[in-house]
């Protein structure tokens, strides 16, 4: 995963909150045709913005410390994760203040606040039955995606669990216990942000779907902004910034895309409180930005998984497992996510990306694509995560049991992932 250090931007404080002095950089005239991309150019990805330092008085979220041995390098590892240890069986929530952002881009709208309630109504925060799944991500060859096949048995005694709960309940083989990692959900009204020429534009995959382009890093120099500007913002906290469909882009060149989401975490400096460095009781706040993607973006063969709110998915996941963005592992590698290269950062959706399974009930935008093609089936489809053990090179894995063999599993879909090198723990660079 790459890191970002964003620059600075100007912006305003307020609750609703437009940009009108990048409007008038923004282009006039009639609507700009989108860009036609190919599937093959198109990869998804995810970054991390900023990190900081935490100490046991840091006031930020809710997290805990832990270290893990692992034995393939005789390395002890300490890491920080959100909630309670889970040794100790408790319940921990977090409110998440969702901030849905309108983006005005080559004179198109993106309405976040289209996707809020989809959002609300979806497994990340709703509770959920995880015993099965009807559908999961398929593969012919064991390398590369091929659509979706039948599911079956998921995550037992995680009956009535939001996604993220479920993910920590088998991550640390907990399920059936007290231990909880809960969202409470608090809407905010929209942001609206007017992309400055130059800084984005529209593109369009095979099936007509149209999407909104932006440089990444005007982007995440704009969220951090938010952060220190938004009068409701608390440290203990989680804003969670929400699009739709809206894809980022690195350098210069539009079709170098798409990221469709990230998480960070930035000392704050303002709000009353001065420098972010002082005697251990700073502020440290956390935050995520994720697309909702619309069915059909992104190629349904080779990335079937990837739509609606498996941006989302991977973030709260990574934010929970790595919320301060300096949880280091031994460096792995695989060829499921060929885009992060070879890297040592405990991000726990980066492996997986576009494999996922069906969960829930989902009536938002479930017609055809523009072209015709039926993508979208009815459910949402979050992403399937890997565990620390996967990470850690342990053997057998300390996690829920397989559905199917014996010992731990390494990603929370277990035996239903279609890979091996999931089904063992990670291989170095």
């Amino acid at each position: 995963m790459t890191r970002l250090i964003a620059r600075k931007l100007t912006v305003l404080a307020g609750v609703t909150l437009a940009l009108p002095f990048l409007a008038s950089t923004a282009g006039a005239g009639t609507t700009p045709a989108p860009v036609a991309v190919p599937d093959s150019a198109i990869h998804a990805s995810t970054v991390t913005v900023g990190g900081a330092k935490v100490l046991p008085t840091t006031r930020t979220v809710a997290h805990w410390f832990g270290t893990a041995l692992n034995p393939d390098n005789g390395v002890t590892y300490g890491f920080n994760m959100v909630g309670a240890d889970p040794s100790h069986e408790q319940s921990t929530t977090i409110t998440a203040d969702i901030v849905p952002v309108n983006v005005v881009v080559g004179g198109r709208t993106f309405n976040g606040t289209n996707v809020v309630q989809p959002t609300l109504d979806s497994p990340v925060f709703t509770a959920n039955d995880y015993s099965t799944t009807p559908f999961v991500t398929n593969s012919l060859d064991g390398k590369t995606n091929n659509s979706f096949t039948t599911g079956g048995a998921l995550s037992s005694d995680n009956t009535d669990n939001q996604l993220e709960d479920a993910t920590m309940r088998s991550q640390f083989n907990k399920q059936g216990t007290g231990y909880h990692v809960l969202l409470n959900p608090v809407v905010h009204d929209p942001i609206t942000i007017v992309v400055p020429a130059g800084k984005g534009t529209l593109i369009q995959t095979a099936r007509g779907v149209v999407a909104g382009d932006v440089n990444v890093t005007w982007w995440a120099a704009l969220i951090q902004n938010l952060d220190n500007t938004l009068g409701y913002n608390d440290p203990t906290h989680l804003p969670v910034y929400l699009t739709n469909n809206v894809m980022l882009f690195g350098g210069t060149d539009p079709a170098n895309c798409c990221v469709i989401g990230f998480h960070g975490a930035s000392e704050v400096v303002g709000l009353g409180t001065g420098s972010g460095h002082g005697t251990g009781n700073q502020l440290v706040q956390t935050f995520a930005w994720a697309s909702y993607v619309t069915p059909g973006f992104f190629n349904p063969v080779t990335a079937w998984a990837l739509q609606d709110i498996h941006p989302l998915s991977h973030e709260i996941s990574e934010w929970a497992d790595d919320p301060f963005v300096n949880n280091t592992v031994e460096p792995w590698l695989t060829p499921t996510a060929p885009q992060y290269g070879c890297t040592n950062v405990l991000e726990t959706g980066d492996p997986v990306v576009a494999i996922g399974f069906a969960k829930g009930a989902n009536a938002f935008e479930q017609g055809p694509t523009p072209n015709g093609t039926q993508v979208a089936d009815g459910f949402y489809h979050p992403e399937d995560e890997v565990f620390m053990p996967w990470f850690m090179r342990l053997s057998p894995s300390t996690s829920q049991a397989v559905q199917v063999g014996t010992g731990g599993r390494y990603t929370l879909m277990g035996s239903l992932n279609p890979y091996a090198g999931f089904k063992m723990p990670a291989t170095g660079c």
